[in-house]
């Protein structure tokens, strides 16, 4: 194929909810361009886009396909992601890496919750989006309804480029107003027959071309003047118009198509030839050094790995984007992340599994290499000289997590360099050993997203996983101070061990004032501090230590053992055995012997000190509680609410958020477990939820007792 130049690629990802038809429409897409002579079907598993054997499993799109298309002398690099809010992550790295997102709606539904997310994303890293409104040939289709959730949802700046004569087995012909022509085509779609407007669809025509033209003309300067003085734009001046509006995110134009049929296909495909920005035309990326990086043929070479697949009969293939400069195949560069070199042994354009090879790609474009030795996702390779680096990608928070496990114990090692590597596929796949749970705990958007995992594992490693449910990482705190000694005295033969603390242990809030006198039963107890030591915790909340001893009574040098054996039992509370936090401790007194005292002798002692002391606190288990909002339609709203509150979950308030409901709510990370698919079940998959990590509160009483007998049973378990 020929070497495209800058000013001729378009980066454009493809996205949309779960069933809107995008791997129809890319098929449709890769047909008007002779990239295939024959459209397949999802049902049939023979699609250009799902080719992996978990896609043809499952029957829907697990992962993000790059593909390109040569139409009209142009490159199109198009990104067709997965439309199950689980895989969310795909469509993140899409749209960072493209510079226009086309949103695909199921045209029956309207504008879903998957719409609202994606939309969303794409705002906040500023990226321009088109509609295009697919399976107009479905029943019970409302064009104009759906356009008016549209703008419902997405403002003013939603405009019509065309609107179809009849919706439904009917479809067959569209008024385009951009260029003010009827489009009809025939039972096989494909190239349509153009016309003049019929008279009865004229009106509505020239109203919305009047509409489209004013929203051109607020792009520039230049045209609005003349919009002025003439009242109309030449075709070609609208389009400077809305590439201009779709550069600055004023306006988003909307198309009818019938993927399935093949019918407006070639039409959108022009507007993204003709109209949309070249990669050249829209705002440059900056590095992590807060530098633009434009992409300029003639300049320094970098690129940036943003996707790592292990893909059937290839192995590992990892893809990137020319940031800057032309590459060369052969070309030897430096990974500036993990400070090794790299040879560009092999460089290919891409479509689909498809891999054509190629001997240079130009600043702006997508292409793929083979076999790597030593480049991640996330990696920036770059020319001598050149030391950038990128990482504008941004994930959302995991929302589903399992314990993981091989079903043979001595493959644990085999199973976290097969997780390690499902991470530099999908960075959304977060793993953690965690040292407090003991557990290897994998996070992801949704059970389906941990299901593919499994699936993965155990069809293509061949390694046999479980699934558990994850411990919850309680907390132990105290509610009242509470005062207790200890003795430790050891002698038999040789040096001796001997060591007494005495403290006082209290519950520690920020802006509380300084110590000064307790009173336990008839005793009263002055403190004198000497000392004081914060030890913020890892695990949250904090430890505050007070040296309060007078008179020599533990020497200074047992400071540190008393302090270590108090942080033995922080890091496991005598309730669950679980971490504590937010605790004050005086260490007001205590005894030494000149000969057998030494640090082991104080460490137990305050140990034992401060456990018994923990107990006589009144302790409470904290669990983490999260905020939770839910994204639905309104008529999912009672099943919603009445799941959640079965959760313990307290409500903190409902709004509309653009044709929409939303709830906020807190709820703990206990009652969250399965919740992303018990919300799918309840909605039919129509709903979506973020959490984010609140705060940790006392659990009720019945919860505490439960987990009491929980962790006392566990303990006569190990026993």
């Amino acid at each position: 194929m020929k070497v495209y130049k800058t000013n001729e690629i378009k980066n454009i990802s493809l996205l949309g909810s779960k069933g809107s038809g995008k791997t129809t429409l890319a098929e449709a897409m890769l047909y008007e361009c002779g990239v295939i002579n024959r459209c397949g079907t999802v049902e049939n598993g023979n699609t250009v886009c799902d080719y992996f054997p978990v896609e043809k499993e499952y029957g829907y799109s697990v992962f993000s396909t790059v593909f390109y298309a040569e139409f009209n002398n142009k490159k199109l690099n198009v990104i067709d992601c997965p439309g199950m809010d689980d895989f969310v992550g795909n469509a993140i790295t899409a749209l960072n890496v493209t510079d226009c997102g086309v949103i695909v709606v199921n045209s029956q539904y309207g504008v879903e919750v998957g719409t609202q997310n994606i939309y969303r994303t794409a705002s906040k890293i500023n990226k321009p989006i088109i509609f295009a409104l697919n399976k107009m040939d479905a029943e019970n289709v409302d064009y104009d309804n759906v356009v008016n959730q549209l703008k419902e949802a997405f403002g003013n700046k939603v405009i019509p480029i065309q609107f179809p004569t009849q919706t439904g087995a009917g479809f067959n012909s569209v008024v385009d107003v951009l260029i003010m022509k009827q489009l009809t085509w025939g039972p096989q779609g494909g190239a349509p027959t153009v016309s003049d407007i019929a008279p009865e669809y004229l009106d509505k025509a020239q109203e919305m071309n009047q509409a489209l033209v004013e929203m051109a003309a607020e792009n520039d300067e230049t045209l609005m003047d003349k919009f002025f003085e003439q009242g109309a734009l030449t075709e070609d001046e609208m389009r400077e118009g809305i590439r201009k509006g779709l550069i600055d995110r004023s306006i988003c134009p909307v198309f009818c198509v019938s993927a399935l049929k093949d019918m407006g296909v070639r039409r959108m495909m022009e507007f993204l030839g003709n109209v949309v920005p070249f990669v050249n035309e829209v705002p440059a990326p900056k590095n992590t050094a807060g530098e633009e990086v434009k992409p300029d043929a003639n300049g320094p070479l970098s690129l940036y790995f943003f996707k790592t697949t292990v893909e059937p009969h290839i192995g590992e293939v990892s893809y990137f984007k020319v940031m800057s400069g032309t590459l060369h195949a052969g070309q030897d560069l430096n990974n500036q992340n993990r400070g090794s070199k790299e040879r560009m042994a092999q460089i290919s354009a891409v479509c689909g599994q498809i891999k054509t090879p190629v001997n240079e790609i130009e600043a702006g474009d997508i292409g793929a290499a083979v076999k790597l030795k030593d480049v991640r996702t996330g990696n920036t390779l770059n020319d001598k000289g050149v030391d950038w680096t990128f990482d504008f990608i941004k994930y959302p928070a995991p929302k589903y997590q399992r314990a993981i496990r091989p079903e043979n114990e001595s493959e644990i090692e085999k199973l976290g360099a097969i997780l390690n590597r499902m991470h530099e596929e999908d960075p959304t796949w977060v793993i953690e050993q965690s040292k407090e749970l003991k557990q290897t705990i994998v996070s992801g958007q949704g059970e389906f997203h941990l299901r593919t995992l499994k699936w993965r594992i155990e069809n293509n490693e061949k390694l046999k996983i479980v699934y558990e449910e994850p411990k919850i990482p309680y907390r132990e705190t105290i509610t009242k101070a509470a005062r207790a000694d200890y003795r430790h005295k050891k002698q038999s033969g040789g040096s001796g061990q001997f060591g007494e603390v005495h403290l006082i242990v209290e519950p520690y809030k920020e802006g509380m004032p300084e110590p000064d006198t307790y009173k336990f039963g008839n005793q009263e107890f002055k403190m004198n501090v000497r000392d004081k030591q914060e030890i913020p915790l890892e695990w949250g909340g904090k430890l505050i230590i007070y040296n309060c001893i007078v008179g020599g009574a533990i020497d200074a040098r047992f400071i540190p053992a008393i302090v270590k054996g108090i942080m033995d039992r922080m890091t496991e509370g005598p309730l669950t055995g679980s971490y504590a936090r937010d605790v004050r401790v005086c260490i007001y007194d205590g005894k030494m012997h000149p000969v057998d005292s030494n640090e082991i002798s104080f460490r137990l002692a305050a140990r034992h000190a401060f456990s018994d002391a923990f107990k006589n606190a009144n302790p409470k288990v904290l669990e983490p509680i999260y905020d939770v909002e839910v994204l639905m339609p309104s008529e999912c709203m009672g099943d919603v609410m009445s799941d959640l509150q079965g959760r313990r979950a307290i409500i903190m308030g409902m709004e509309e958020a653009s044709g929409l409901q939303k709830i906020n709510a807190k709820v703990p990370l206990k009652e969250m477990s399965s919740y992303s698919t018990a919300l799918s079940s309840i909605t039919g998959g129509r709903a979506s939820f973020t959490m984010k990590f609140a705060s940790y509160e006392l659990v009720p009483g019945d919860v505490q007792a439960k987990l009491l007998q929980e962790y006392e049973a566990s303990k006569a378990e190990e026993e």
